[in-house]
């Protein structure tokens, strides 16, 4: 249910018009995480803020 989740941004790497992972965060301090191909109606991930932080850190740890 993406409802809970307000101010979803997209990466400042994606291009404006392109489909790219979209970041909420949730009232409850949950990180979402949605495909923006989705129009908002697809799946959201649902992370804990320690898990989004091991995501980013593995992220960064590739030199992408």
């Amino acid at each position: 249910m993406t409802s809970r989740y307000e101010h979803w941004r997209k990466s400042s790497h994606s291009a404006a018009n392109s489909d790219c992972v979209e970041v909420g965060r949730s009232a409850v301090g949950l990180i979402g995480v949605r495909d923006s191909k989705q129009d908002g109606t697809g799946p959201v991930l649902d992370l804990t803020p320690r898990e989004w932080g091991t995501f980013l850190q593995a992220i960064r740890s590739t030199g992408t």
